[in-house]
């Protein structure tokens, strides 16, 4: 299997840096081939603008979704997002490993998601009637492969529990794994996080490291979260809402999740 592990940490010697060695290693033990883009050792600009879309005309507005779909058909999208773009379809499952900053991911890697997953490739793509509204949450470019998390958090496993203070750590990561990797038909993993991240010593670390050398060998076999497609039947369709019945005393995110699973 191909692996490519997006990695968004600027310090080579954080605890992150060091899983992500880990699961290189685990990975290619295992006989994985593993594609790395190291957003900060690579200087990746983050921001969407005019740059990233040389064929636009100087005069003509900025309309990003409108200028990415442009791109994207006639095959003007810059060297550094296609090169990207080529790894995400070569490659049979997908990792991003960030630390939990400010309850979400580092701006430099929420960036290589708003250059890469561009219009039609990532989103923007099939059918929009009164039968099903595009593919997407399950079906997509991204459709067979699979996609996970590693996270580090600074904060206390508790604190991020179902009654933790800062929220439910799935909660957290819906955004995520389900707006950003079930969107355009990745298989979502359970995420694989690491707490008290300030707080490390040797032994805790091989205890990280033994869990997510386990996340790695088991990468082909984990079960994936159960999110519901959207075109499955569980949703009203042009108005995506859940339909009557389904996730009966349930609220929030978990409604996604389906019961079967």
């Amino acid at each position: 299997m191909k692996v490519l592990l997006v990695f968004a940490h600027p310090e080579p010697q954080s605890l992150t840096a060091s899983l992500r060695d880990v699961a290189i290693a685990q990975l290619e033990a295992d006989g994985h081939e593993v594609l790395l883009s190291d957003l900060y050792a690579m200087g990746w600009k983050s921001e969407i603008d005019r740059a990233d879309f040389p064929a636009l005309a100087p005069d003509e507005r900025l309309l990003p979704v409108a200028a990415s779909r442009q791109a994207y058909a006639t095959d003007t999208l810059t060297a550094d997002v296609k090169a990207e773009i080529d790894k995400l379809i070569s490659a049979d499952a997908l990792i991003l490993q960030f630390p939990l900053w400010w309850f979400t991911m580092p701006a430099i890697l929420k960036g290589w998601v708003d250059r890469v997953f561009a219009y039609g490739f990532a989103y923007g793509v099939g059918e929009h009637s009164d039968r099903r509204w595009g593919d997407r949450y399950g079906e997509g470019r991204m459709a067979g492969k699979r996609a996970m998390l590693i996270v580090t958090a600074g904060g206390w496993r508790e604190h991020y529990g179902p009654r933790g203070v800062n929220g439910p750590i799935d909660d957290l990561l819906f955004p995520i794994n389900h707006g950003i990797l079930y969107y355009p038909g990745y298989d979502v993993l359970p995420p694989f996080v690491t707490y008290s991240a300030d707080r490390f010593d040797a032994a805790r670390f091989e205890a990280a490291a033994e869990g997510l050398r386990e996340r790695m060998r088991t990468l082909e076999t984990t079960t994936p979260i159960a999110y519901r497609r959207q075109n499955g039947g569980d949703y009203e369709i042009p108005t995506m809402e859940l339909r009557e019945g389904l996730g009966a005393g349930m609220s929030g995110f978990g409604l996604h999740v389906s019961e079967k699973g």
